[in-house]
Formats: C-alpha cells, structure tokens, sequence
C-alpha cells in the first residue's frame, strides 16, 4: 500500500487495501525488544515450547503499531488516530502471514471509524476499532500549506 498524496474520500462501506506481513522469527524477536517487552514467549522458541505454545508470537504492542500503519498508510501520515480499540484472537506465530483488511463503518463529521481485522493461518488473529481525523492538510507537490497559511 502507498502512502496517497491526498487523502481518499472516507465513505461507509469503503474497503481498505489489504497489507500483509509475514511474521519471521526476526520480526517477531526485533518486535518484542523494540516495544520493551521481554516476555520469553516472544523470542525463546525452547521457553515458548515448554508454555505450551507452538512457537514464539507476535505481542499486542507490534499488533497495535501495525494496525496504526494500516490505518496512516490509507489515510495519509498527517491523519490523527484519535482511539485504537483492539482485541486479540487466535495467535500470530512465527513464520505465518497476517493480512490487514479494513472497512469505514462511520462517518461523523471529521471523525471517521474504520473495522480492521487481521488474519493468519488459524483465524482471526486482531480486530479492531480505529477512530481518526483524515489528513485534510494533504496537497499534492509544494501547494500544501498549514492552517496559518505558510508553506510546509
């Protein structure tokens, strides 16, 4: 998905282009670090095994960082996610796919509400309910301005 110039006309009913990211035990393992979360479940294969766990996964943190990708790579970096509501399901194991769709359930004004789903191999892995303002501050080329009117 690329990043759109301006941002697209958020109607009820919109699809969003679906995203998808494959979980290798790099990402998984980078993931967890970055976000500060050393649980051994989220970089020791051996240590997951004996939890009861089929390998390591991938933790809420990088679920909710990923999700809020989903949402700025359609809408445009400038758009303002005002709530992020997520629930996990099924787990996001290494070496499987996940694919992001989503769909604008609302429209109220300037708020915009969009259903985000996230699937892997046994399931729905997030689903989420994303608020946000749209980047309405998005011009094509160098007319983009600010709201004093200097050139950004």
């Amino acid at each position: 998905m690329s990043v759109p110039a301006t941002p697209p006309e958020a109607v009820v009913g919109t699809e969003l282009p679906p995203l998808t990211i494959t979980a290798t035990p790099t990402f998984v393992v980078s993931t967890a670090l970055a976000t500060r979360d050393f649980q051994d479940v989220h970089h020791d294969r051996d240590l997951a095994h004996g939890k009861g766990s089929k390998d390591i996964f991938v933790n809420i943190l990088t679920d909710t960082g990923l999700v809020q990708r989903y949402i700025t790579d359609w809408a445009g970096q400038r758009a303002q996610i005002r709530s992020i509501k997520l629930r996990l399901g099924v787990p996001w194991y290494a070496y499987d796919t996940l694919t992001l769709s989503g769909t604008v359930s609302a429209v109220d004004g300037d708020l915009v509400t969009v259903e985000v789903i996230g699937k892997d191999s046994l399931g729905n892995h997030v689903t989420s309910l994303v608020t946000l303002v749209m980047d309405h501050t998005a011009v094509a080329g160098s007319e983009a301005k600010s709201e004093a009117g200097v050139a950004q």
